[in-house]
């Protein structure tokens, strides 16, 4: 038995170390790395037993063509040549009937390897596709970081060990992060406080002192009230301001005019007092630090309620201090040049964007010329794109060519015309940088592909060569593109220890001091650059609506969006596709617990067993975790209830900015 190297690669900011125990080429036990910097030996309930998704008897091991009506997940097997013959041929077809524009590719976070997640780039920028604005996590998130702090690095997750004073804002790290939960504890063990902020008591409100629940999309507000009364008292880091900042006077302004905790009460729920002592907490802490999530940058106000707290962190000096900070994202993107990879200079011209949270109105409703082919892989838009009754209803156009690359049988790949055989992580190569901490990883496969599995890159490689693209990028391997990757000059790799990369060891990227990577070098609290200079309170989408609860469509705690679904033993622990409401709620609708319920909205209907619990506010729903239908109490899952409407910045998702009602099921 030989135990080899590896690392998680789905959508998860602790990207962790693995050691597979390897048996006649099958994978029999993983296990967490314990020299991984960052997650040093100990994994999610999710990737404990990974062995059981790589080997599960529901993989997809050779290609299929549809037999049946599209939904019903009829198909036939053939070759890999009948295959790729065919979606060569009809791709041709398709882009001399009504221009290679009407070829859509829809991909996000299955692999977050930078070869394997952009390897249908350079094909489809070579074909003149249309592209694809890959929107649907957290760009409303980012844009508030970047519009107070620039390009600026986030802090070291390891700096919260040194804080006094931990701020979980719009977060569960236990469900999404945990690594950076364990650091938590670890700090709260050496006498920090733990605060969690959020519009329920999630699972991190295990590892909290306290638990403030706030009124969806009211975080803005709230941040914007704590810096009045640090104004109001004197009680912000003048200093700091003095020298680190720009605009502190303007916003001081502001938020003394028109922002205090009377105003802010009724829309966080919180009382005036209450924030006020918040703010003096904050005020008297040695070194804040601040975790943002980015479930509260979903709403229609996203960019900006980060802005407010980015900007609040600044307010109380939290940067400069030893132990504090503001961590929205701990991204090692500059390290990488992915233009080798993705080849966006391929394009013959511009084509148009389709932003990935409207693709129900992208494949109802676009024209000149509408969508006639749709290529899928790393992603199961059935479930996860909004508005999944319009999604289903193109996916269902009998005129609509789909291609989906899967490791499983997921709702997208039911409507598929062809669905091809994707490998598992431990099958392909890969680079493998992260979101939520600063290492990278090389890997090799483990394992030999699983059936007739082809990874993302040997897929384009084939269709580019049935296509006759002749472009050299097409021809080389997956570890050549790596190997390019690792030799670009980068500040952000000196002094990588290269022999322990190639061992596939993770190893810590080196994040350049650079000071504050602003335009004016400075924290921008006043940034003329914006259409909003200074942060104010934006209003959400469904602050006006009719309906009486707000949705929040949050992380479960063992599965990953819908990644996971096909593991039974994780579903088991879930319980149930469940819906949370708070007891007066469920008393109010004569509803009891476990009974199944409605939620519906203008969008659509879903059925939910209920769940009562005094960890929701009244007016508050909570559906955690993306089921698949084929495990749903009916024929929906959550994503029927929530909006293609995008952000006020960044185009993302609005996926946590829905009203529903609820009814007897």
């Amino acid at each position: 038995m030989a135990t080899l190297r590896t690392a998680c690669p789905f959508d998860c900011p602790d990207a962790c170390g693995l050691l597979v125990e390897v048996e006649q080429g099958r994978a029999v036990a993983v296990r967490g790395d314990p020299e991984h910097p960052y997650s040093r030996g100990t994994l999610c309930p999710k990737m404990t037993h990974y062995e059981r998704s790589v080997h599960s008897p529901d993989r997809l091991l050779t290609p299929l063509l549809r037999t049946g009506a599209k939904g019903e997940g009829k198909f036939r097997r053939v070759s890999w040549e009948e295959c790729i013959a065919l979606v060569a041929r009809r791709l041709q077809e398709i882009s001399g009937a009504d221009g290679p524009e009407a070829i859509l590719p829809y991909s996000y976070a299955g692999t977050m390897g930078l070869v394997q997640r952009s390897a249908g780039h350079a094909f489809f920028h070579r074909l003149g596709a249309s592209r694809l604005e890959r929107t649907i996590c957290q760009p409303a998130k980012d844009f508030g970081w970047k519009a107070v702090m620039g390009s600026t690095p986030g802090p070291h997750p390891d700096t919260v060990l040194d804080s006094d004073l931990v701020v979980l804002w719009g977060i569960n790290p236990v469900a999404t992060s945990v690594h950076f939960a364990q650091r938590v504890t670890a700090a709260r063990r050496r006498g920090a406080r733990v605060l969690l902020i959020d519009t329920y008591a999630n699972h991190s409100a295990a590892i909290a002192d306290e638990v403030i629940c706030v009124r969806p999309a009211s975080d803005g507000a709230l941040a914007l009230a704590l810096v009045h009364v640090l104004a109001r008292e004197g009680l912000a880091d003048e200093e700091f301001l003095r020298a680190q900042a720009l605009g502190w006077s303007e916003l001081k302004a502001r938020v003394l005019s028109d922002y205090s905790p009377q105003w802010a009460s009724p829309r966080c729920g919180l009382v005036a007092a209450q924030i006020e002592r918040l703010a003096r907490e904050l005020a008297a802490a040695r070194a804040p630090f601040f975790r943002v999530g980015g479930g509260l940058s979903r709403y229609g106000n996203g960019a900006m309620n980060v802005r407010c707290i980015v900007a609040l962190a600044a307010v109380l000096g939290a940067p400069g201090r030893e132990g504090g900070g503001c961590l929205c994202s701990a991204s090692s993107a500059p390290a990488f040049d992915l233009s080798p990879v993705t080849r966006e200079d391929l394009q013959p011209r511009p084509t148009r964007l389709v932003n990935m949270n409207q693709l129900g109105h992208a494949l109802t409703e676009l024209r000149s010329p509408p969508v006639r082919a749709l290529f899928v892989y790393c992603s199961n838009p059935a479930a996860v794109a909004p508005d999944q009754n319009a999604v289903l209803r193109g996916l269902a156009r009998e005129d609509l060519f789909t291609v989906v690359h899967e490791r499983f049988m997921t709702d997208t790949a039911r409507y598929a015309d062809v669905v091809l055989p994707a490998p598992s992580s431990l099958e392909t190569a890969d680079l493998f940088r992260s979101y939520g901490q600063y290492c990278v990883q090389r890997v090799r496969p483990v394992i030999p592909p699983q059936g007739e599995c082809k990874s993302n890159w040997e897929l384009f490689q084939r269709l580019a060569t049935a296509m006759d693209f002749e472009e050299a990028v097409f021809r080389k391997s997956a570890e050549e593109l790596i190997d390019e990757l690792l030799a670009q000059p980068s500040p952000w790799k000196d002094g990588l220890d290269r022999a322990a990369l190639e061992a596939g060891r993770a190893v810590e990227l080196k994040v350049p001091v650079l000071g504050w990577q602003t335009p004016s070098k400075k924290i921008e609290l006043l940034n003329p650059a914006h259409r909003e200079p200074l942060p104010r309170l934006l209003e959400s989408h469904a602050d006006a609506g009719q309906l009486p609860l707000r949705l929040m469509t949050a992380p479960a705690l063992n599965t990953l969006n819908s990644t996971f679904m096909e593991r039974e033993e994780l579903r088991r622990r879930e319980k149930a596709m469940t819906l949370k409401l708070s007891p007066a709620d469920a008393r109010e609708r004569g509803l009891s617990d476990s009974a199944q319920v409605v939620a519906f909205n203008a969008l659509g209907e879903v059925r939910f067993i209920l769940e009562i619990s005094e960890d929701v506010p009244s007016g508050t729903a909570v559906a955690e975790g993306v089921w698949w239908i084929a495990h749903a109490p009916g024929e929906r899952t959550v994503n029927a209830l929530t909006a293609q409407r995008l952000t006020d910045e960044g185009a993302g998702s609005t996926l946590y900015d829905n009203r529903i009602d609820v009814r007897p099921g």
